[in-house]
């Protein structure tokens, strides 16, 4: 309780602040999404919390539709995403779309490239369409740097990713951001083809059930 409340007092002075300062209403909107993750995490310990809040709101699926659901979102994502270089991965009843961060950000940047916009556009009309989903946005980095640069460095990136979706009609309890740095290689930081693959953005989409 005391942590929770030092996090709440700690977070007032950090929205009043980002209000007070001359950012971009994309700045304002990454800087405080972060506190508004971190207080959901350390006060609930549970990161399926908005999945039990969303559920509520538009209900959950049963039985054999929920593969049909995503049967479906998973052809539309396909079509939306062919030939822009975001894989997409059907893992059981999940929706993975790996973005790699040749297309999405800048070397050492959180910014969203703005010829990412389209795509990521085409996202957030396909996940508006299913809404008894709920979304994952994890970044991930290569070795090269600190360790808790890299973290930082792949929340920014997953925070930026969740800010566009937002802004873009994805409502923010659908939403959990989380950055594992460089502690989830998916190739070998050893080649400079392997640490370009480990640099992503990836997007997990899961079904709400009615017994979650």
């Amino acid at each position: 309780m005391k942590k929770m409340l030092g996090l709440l007092m700690i977070s007032t002075l950090f929205i009043s602040a980002c209000a007070n300062q001359q950012y971009s209403n994309t700045q304002k909107g990454a800087a405080i999404g972060t506190v508004v993750g971190a207080l959901v995490g350390k006060g609930t310990g549970d990161n399926d919390k908005n999945r039990y809040l969303w559920g509520g709101i538009v209900g959950g699926l049963a039985g054999a539709a929920v593969g049909n659901y995503m049967d479906q979102q998973e052809q539309q994502m396909r079509e939306e995403l062919s030939g822009t270089g975001v894989d997409v991965y059907r893992e059981g009843d999940n929706l993975k779309l790996v973005m790699p961060a040749s297309i999405t950000f800048d070397t050492d940047k959180a910014e969203l490239d703005p010829s990412f916009y389209p795509i990521l556009s085409d996202v957030s009309k396909v996940i508006q369409q299913y809404d008894k989903t709920t979304l994952k946005i994890i970044g991930h980095t290569d070795s090269t740097g600190s360790e808790q640069y890299n973290r930082n460095l792949s929340i920014e990136r997953a925070q930026s990713v969740n800010v566009f979706l937002n802004n873009n009609g994805v409502d923010n309890r659908r939403t959990l951001i989380q950055g594992q740095g460089e502690d989830s290689p998916i190739a070998s930081n050893q080649t400079a083809q392997g640490r370009e693959q480990n640099r992503r953005v990836e997007l997990t989409i899961e079904p709400l059930r009615q017994d979650s």
